[in-house]
């Protein structure tokens, strides 16, 4: 494949002159303001359809065309999209089954976005046609670089299409009803399926205590949405252009395993848009929630650059609370994403509709049409910085340290009944424990249990409830070579169709922990346990579980209840390497004073050597790489100025200044090298 997508670090945004093709003075103003904010790419055609297409077969590319052109000779790059987010009226009408049923069997009407089916063959037939013209017209033109296929896939449809294929997915996975049986365990309250059509998806009144059910029907939605997309891709390939694709994907959304998507995209993008300034957290809090979401993204293809897609220069208008950034924090913020490996800051949307829902949604230009306010200047000062920071383009991470999330392990978490039915925060977990080591200067890859983890010094699996992809063997290989894995509760108790193994827990990885999980049970939202490690106490929240030494030792028990004197973390030495179990819901001091001791112990590269003192609370660095140069960005999320005293001097990459004393402005970033 000719891949045209340059190494450039790419500023811009969504934009849509279809809205405006009645207004020539401001499309001819929005090419002037994009020159001035630095922007130099741009999406378009996202939710173009009913331009591209007023009337059924009947074309209309040459307002596309102009603008396209109009963009190159201005020196704006286009990511040209495939536009079945949002169908046209007339198709909807037309073509009712284009539409989408939801779990009450009730079709939907005409309306929102992403109202579609994707087994319809109507609706397949309408997007592979218009995508294989818009390849066929544009694929060549100099000034388009990349495919946007869609936009931020997501929701399930219950139709009779869909159910069908959901029993051919099924006879195809399981070949035989006694095996789809036993995995189901239907012979619980006399469910045993004795013909494929007697299957159904989990309707609102139908089956929902059969997990396995629920778990595969989330696995078929996620295989109908890679098929559809392969399927645009294959149109945009008919058409004869060989451009990247890439689609949006939206952090740690939890319809769809993102994964699944990762052998038909060139570079995985996303949507990014944290709740800054949201009074019951703090910016850090949220910052490390917005880190581990874009290492989420970027360990997809972990060994590329990815692309913020979407981002918001000012606030949302969709949040029950809709925040305006503070001072610094948009230049802060967008440079959090090419910390951690994006090659570009765009934003939904360049200028703001007249109406719609979104008409109040952050954009770049208002409704009062000027280029003087704060929100265009801080977009301008981004776009202006990014400019200096082409050396960073086509960079990578490379973590030594992994936290596992993997997605059909989080629906098997949240379908399952006990022991906490008012929530087990399998995603918080992750979070928290990924946390410690951002807030290290650590970088971390968040692969699934599909991933590659050969390339790790440290990996840590905080509830591994199930498992799949062969990950006991792939753990227990990594530890006897010399690896470090932190595991916790909750972890080794059902195969991949939710079934309980009839072993010791968890399950293939006793030996590697020296333990044997007994007995688990759950904590209500305001109780504790606690423990004592290296004289500090540490809260245990949530879920607790009773474990049996088996060769290991506790490094700290329980203080309360008659858990009294029971193992709470515990160290074995398994082949060349260590496995340690957190026997709790552990909160984040007991995590990041657990994570700086094994860092040091493994010798693990942090972005900044800050000595014994380590970096202050709020203030972290990540680290890319290229041609032998590593690129240090680092971020207060505080509202105060922060210092921190290098043991090892550092250089300003954008002044040239040696640097021994780093200080960071409120909500500062700063990009270093050696």
């Amino acid at each position: 494949m000719q891949n045209r997508f340059v190494p450039h670090m790419l500023h811009g945004c969504d934009y849509n002159p279809d809205q405006w093709l009645d207004r020539p003075d401001i499309l001819a103003e929005d090419i002037a303001y994009m020159k001035e904010a630095g922007v130099n790419c741009v999406s378009l055609g996202i939710f173009a359809w009913a331009a591209l297409e007023p009337a059924e077969g009947t074309y209309d590319f040459g307002w596309l065309g102009n603008i396209i052109e109009n963009l190159h000779q201005n020196g704006i790059l286009t990511i040209l999209a495939t536009p079945s987010g949002a169908r046209p009226a007339w198709m909807a009408k037309r073509y009712p089954e284009v539409l989408r049923v939801g779990p009450d069997l009730v079709r939907n009407e005409m309306g929102d976005r992403h109202n579609h089916c994707y087994t319809s063959p109507v609706y397949r037939e309408k997007i592979y046609a218009i995508s294989r013209k818009l390849s066929e017209t544009f694929g060549g033109h100099p000034g388009v670089i990349l495919w946007h296929l869609s936009n931020e896939y997501g929701g399930e449809c219950f139709c009779p299409l869909c159910q069908e294929e959901f029993c051919r997915w099924l006879e195809k996975r399981y070949k035989t009803l006694d095996a789809l049986n036993d995995a189901w365990w239907t012979r619980f309250w006399s469910h045993t399926y004795t013909g494929w059509e007697q299957v159904d998806p989990p309707l609102t009144r139908g089956e929902h205590c059969v997990q396995g059910l629920k778990i595969d029907w989330m696995r078929f939605v996620t295989d109908r949405t890679v098929d559809f997309m392969a399927w645009e891709k294959k149109a945009v390939r008919d058409g004869g252009s060989d451009l990247p694709v890439t689609a949006n994907f939206m952090g740690f959304y939890d319809g769809l395993n993102y994964n699944k998507f990762a052998p038909f995209l060139d570079i995985v993008s996303w949507d990014s848009y944290p709740r800054w300034h949201d009074g019951e957290q703090s910016d850090a809090d949220i910052a490390a929630h917005t880190a581990a979401s874009h290492d989420l993204m970027r360990s997809i293809l972990p060994d590329k650059p990815f692309l913020l897609m979407e981002s918001t220069p000012s606030c949302t208008n969709w949040m029950p609370v809709s925040k305006v950034k503070r001072p610094g924090m948009h230049m802060l913020s967008s440079l959090q994403a090419v910390a951690h490996g994006s090659d570009s800051v765009q934003y939904f949307q360049w200028r703001k509709g007249r109406g719609g829902s979104e008409k109040f949604h952050g954009a770049v230009v208002s409704h009062d049409r000027r280029s003087d306010t704060r929100v265009f200047k801080d977009v301008a000062a981004v776009g202006k910085r990014l400019a200096g920071l082409e050396a960073l383009a086509g960079s990578v991470q490379r973590p030594q340290a992994a936290v596992i999330y993997d997605r059909e392990n989080d629906w098997a978490i949240k379908y399952t009944a006990g022991p906490r039915n008012q929530g087990l925060h399998y995603q918080e977990t992750v979070i928290r424990h990924h946390r410690a080591l951002w807030q290290l200067g650590i970088g971390c890859d968040m692969p699934d249990m599909e991933g590659d983890l050969s390339r790790y010094k440290l990996i840590a699996v905080p509830m591994l409830y199930m498992q799949r992809a062969g990950i006991a063997e792939k753990l227990r290989r990594f530890v006897e070579g010399g690896g470090v894995l932190v595991g916790t509760c909750f972890s080794g108790l059902v195969d991949e169709s939710d079934l309980c193994f009839l072993s010791d827990a968890p399950h293939g990885l006793t030996d590697v922990f020296g333990l044997r999980a007994e007995e688990f049970g759950g904590l209500y939202d305001d109780e504790r346990n606690h423990i004592l490690w290296r004289d500090r106490c540490h809260a245990i929240i949530e879920i607790i579980e009773l474990v049996r030494l088996e060769g290991t030792s506790a490094l700290a028990v329980f203080e309360n209840d008659f858990y009294r004197g029971e193992p709470a973390l515990c160290e074995h030495r398994f082949g060349k390497g260590k496995a340690y179990y957190i026997a709790g819901g552990a909160q984040q001091p007991l995590l990041s004073e657990l994570y700086a001791t094994l860092a040091d112990d493994l010798g693990l590269e942090r972005a900044l050597d800050a000595g014994q003192d380590g970096l202050p609370e709020g203030v972290t660095a990540q680290v890319r790489y290229k041609d032998g140069q590593a690129f240090i960005i680092a971020q207060n999320y505080n509202q105060a100025p922060a210092r921190v005293a290098l043991r090892t001097p550092v250089r300003d990459f954008e002044t040239g200044e040696e640097v021994s004393l780093l200080t960071l402005a409120p909500y500062g970033v700063r990009v270093l090298t050696h």
